[in-house]
């Protein structure tokens, strides 16, 4: 990620600490100034978890391929601001991305291609 001038800190590295219960993390998101939480932990897919302070992202994809996805993601034209994303739960996998939205009631899908 840093070969593609991306910025980002890891839990128990640059922010929180190793080992944090999920309840700790979303804690720690209410604390971050619009952070987007990147995990490969399917919990975090959860219509409940919508905030408009954070963007939480589940990378649905192997843990080798997930570099590239999260690039993709943010790459993405309906999520690559900061605007766009907060207020979201993302599924990003091989197929596209599933959206839960603040204050929306159903879910949405969006292919990689246009």
């Amino acid at each position: 990620m840093r070969k593609w001038r991306i910025s980002f800190r890891q839990i128990g590295y640059g922010v929180g600490r190793q080992g944090m219960q999920d309840k700790e993390v979303i804690s720690l998101l209410y604390g971050l100034r619009h952070p987007t939480f990147f995990t490969r932990d399917d919990d975090f897919y959860n219509l409940n978890l919508c905030h408009s302070g954070y963007c939480l992202a589940y990378l649905a994809v192997r843990k080798d391929e997930a570099a590239v996805f999260l690039r993709r993601f943010i790459r993405h034209k309906k999520f690559d601001t900061l605007s766009k994303r907060m207020g979201s739960i993302i599924r990003v996998s091989h197929s596209g991305l599933s959206v839960w939205r603040l204050h929306e009631e159903n879910q949405i899908y969006l292919s990689w291609i246009d």
